[in-house]
């Protein structure tokens, strides 16, 4: 052994390097709170501690008439002033109303006067004056807080939208509006609350249902080491009784074929083609005619015949895939520390998910507030220039533009950093591709090892190697870093271009350009096939690495070729195990799954006691199936990875050796037999 593709390995831990710098800089820049805290017009957040705002801790909207819906009041600024406030309204009032009776109703005026700008209290300023300069909303509306912010309390009464059971108010410059002017935001905001307390629901059912959740992932778990186990005794049968029941159902559908065309016989009309009666919406229309059931016979029949010659003339490679399968299952009773390697896999990957989510996070929040002029005149030519606040009322756009205010806009800078955060977000999601497409090829590579060295014992399981998976682990890591980065990278530069396809994708979908969809649609289907092209090869290229040590272009180019010489046994492998192996799947999710329904919908009366209360029952039944179908799809690629390095040293096995005492085979005596051999070489003292 020795290390192998240096290069790539050097530049992986300088990129990671870099990764880890580009964490700590956005972590230094970044502020979550941003995303936690929504900020007012004067760029404060509310409810933050330690400040002026700290029991303001909602955003109420002067104006949320400005606002096109609840998606844009929470990612984009509404143009309106924003202020943080104590709690929302919940009353209506307009400006002009409590401005008449400030004089002998007071107490109108100091509730009004909460939602105005701090300081402001000047009930004689003129309503033109005040609604210009944005001092007061026009008026107030029942509202109650929704993510931190003020939105009307929406309500249907008798199938009529209503606030506060009223279906007008007025606007405060006038005019009485009916409440179906805010329906686009009304409709929004009922259906976000709704999901919140199904939301809610759901998770008083988890707290409540989490053991029995457990115990059913643990059962499933138990299930899928058991079918494992069976494999080696069970997977031909498995595999013949599949294989027979296809063929039996379609012998049966060739003779009802010929019943149905038979029975047609001189009925009227049944002898007209599909040509004669041309296009029809109703298919029973050509379930009458005897052409139909002909046609269906016909193909039923070259099924049924491709079928049958593909069983007579691959048998012998049917046999091979099968004794590998058992062989496999016999592997992995010798080495049962690889079944729980997914685990190491999935904690690695949950590392990288979790430091690129926070990072991209840091990375969105870093920034100073910028501010920018917000004129309610359309014609003013400094609308939307950025401004500071600081300096704004000595400049002369108050003059030029009356009504103009210098508002937080959003967060940026124009530093170098802020210019390139788009490049850092790239480089966040690429690297973050890299790492992860790394440690599932370190699984890959750590399990081919331990069972590449079950296959080359020559005495099984005597010359098995001591701690076969942990001696595995650590050639990868110490001689193949590189070549497993290398791997890592193509993977991960074709997923990237697959994104930024997607995003492309989806900021042209209005586009009315034919041919660009058309490329796009194209582009990302060639990169989809190579996608799943570089996973074959890099899967096989892993292996060879962990069998030889050679490089990563070696050992995928050996592997391909050595696949290529025999492309029949592969298919064969690979339907063979892809059947069995979704079989299995099935069977331990649907079986824990109808053990969980009628678990939860107490149906079993030995436990009808110790059924938790739930809202809604499919919440834990629906976890238990998925959880029960991925902790099987764990299980079961290491049965997958286990038979693909069986495979691949079978092949090479036939290559290198000829059965001779000087060149003897390392299978197993199973397969020695389905070759044809008349005995194993005499084993070694």
């Amino acid at each position: 052994r020795h290390c192998t593709d240096i290069i790539c390995c050097v530049i992986f831990i300088v990129v990671i390097l870099g990764y880890i710098a580009l964490g700590v800089v956005a972590w230094v820049h970044g502020d979550p709170r941003k995303v936690i805290y929504p900020t007012d017009s004067y760029g404060q957040f509310c409810g933050q501690k330690d400040t002026l705002n700290e029991n303001k801790t909602v955003l109420f909207y002067f104006n949320i008439l400005k606002c096109a819906s609840p998606i844009v009041l929470i990612n984009l600024q509404c143009p309106t002033t924003q202020l943080c406030v104590s709690k929302c309204p919940d009353r209506f009032a307009t400006y002009i109303d409590v401005q008449a009776s400030y004089r002998y109703r007071p107490d109108q005026w100091n509730y009004f006067r909460q939602f105005c700008k701090p300081g402001f209290n000047n009930p004689r300023k003129s309503v033109a004056q005040v609604l210009r300069d944005e001092d007061c909303p026009s008026m107030i509306i029942p509202s109650r807080p929704f993510l931190k912010r003020c939105f009307p309390d929406f309500s249907t009464k008798n199938g009529v939208l209503t606030v506060a059971n009223q279906t007008t108010f007025k606007d405060g410059r006038g005019k009485t509006r009916n409440v179906t002017d805010l329906r686009e935001a009304a409709n929004g905001i009922n259906n976000v609350l709704d999901a919140r307390s199904v939301g809610m629901k759901i998770f008083e059912d988890y707290a409540i249902s989490w053991y029995w959740i457990l115990i059913g992932l643990f059962i499933a778990m138990m299930l899928s080491l058991l079918f494992l186990v069976l494999l080696r005794f069970t997977a031909g049968v498995l595999f013949w009784i599949f294989i027979f029941g296809v063929i039996g159902i379609i012998g049966y559908g060739i003779w009802h074929c010929y019943w149905e065309y038979d029975h047609l016989k001189g009925i009227p009309g049944s002898d007209l083609t599909v040509y004669d009666i041309g296009f029809q919406t109703d298919f029973k229309v050509y379930l009458q005619l005897r052409q139909t059931w002909l046609a269906f016979m016909i193909i039923l029949c070259g099924v049924e015949v491709i079928i049958i010659l593909m069983l007579i003339f691959l048998r012998n490679r049917i046999r091979i895939a099968i004794a590998l399968l058992k062989e496999g299952s016999r592997a992995i009773g010798y080495i049962m520390s690889t079944l729980f390697y997914p685990i190491v896999t999935f904690l690695l990957i949950a590392i990288c998910i979790s430091y690129w989510a926070v990072t991209a996070v840091f990375l969105a929040t870093s920034g100073e507030p910028v501010y920018k002029v917000m004129a309610s005149q359309t014609l003013c030519k400094y609308a939307n220039l950025t401004c500071d606040p600081e300096t704004f009322n000595a400049t002369n756009v108050t003059k030029l533009c009356p009504g103009a205010q210098c508002t937080f806009a959003f967060y940026g800078g124009e530093s170098l950093y802020h210019k390139y955060i788009f490049i850092f977000q790239l480089a966040n999601a690429f690297v973050f591709l890299w790492l992860v497409n790394f440690a599932i090829a370190l699984g890959q590579c750590t399990l081919a090892g331990a069972f590449a060295s079950y296959y080359w014992a020559y005495r099984k399981p005597a010359d098995i190697p001591l701690w076969p998976l942990f001696s595995s682990f650590g050639r990868a890591i110490r001689y193949h870093t590189g070549s497993l980065a290398f791997g890592a990278l193509i993977l991960a530069i074709v997923q990237l271009i697959r994104v930024i396809l997607e995003y492309l994708d989806h900021k042209l979908k209005g586009t009315q350009n034919s041919f660009t969809r058309f490329l796009l649609c194209c582009l990302k289907c060639c990169f989809w096939c190579l996608e799943k092209f570089l996973k074959f090869i890099n899967r096989n290229a892993y292996i060879m690495i962990a069998i030889y040590g050679k490089n990563f272009c070696t050992s995928a180019k050996e592997a391909f070729f050595l696949l290529m010489r025999n492309v029949v046994r592969v298919a064969v492998l690979d339907k063979v195990t892809d059947f069995l192996l979704f079989l299995g799947k099935i069977l331990v999710a649907g079986g824990v799954g109808v053990l969980a329904f009628f678990f939860f919908t107490q149906r079993i009366p030995v436990f009808a006691q110790e059924v938790p209360m739930l809202n809604y029952y499919w919440v834990p039944l629906l976890t238990v199936i998925i959880g029960s179908y991925l902790v099987a799809h764990g299980f079961f690629s290491v049965y997958a990875m286990c038979v693909d390095t069986l495979f691949l040293c079978f092949c090479e096995d036939l290559e290198r050796n000829d059965g001779s005492t000087a060149k003897p085979y390392f299978m197993s005596a199973s397969l020695h037999r389905i070759l044809g051999k008349k005995k194993l070489s005499p084993k070694k003292a």
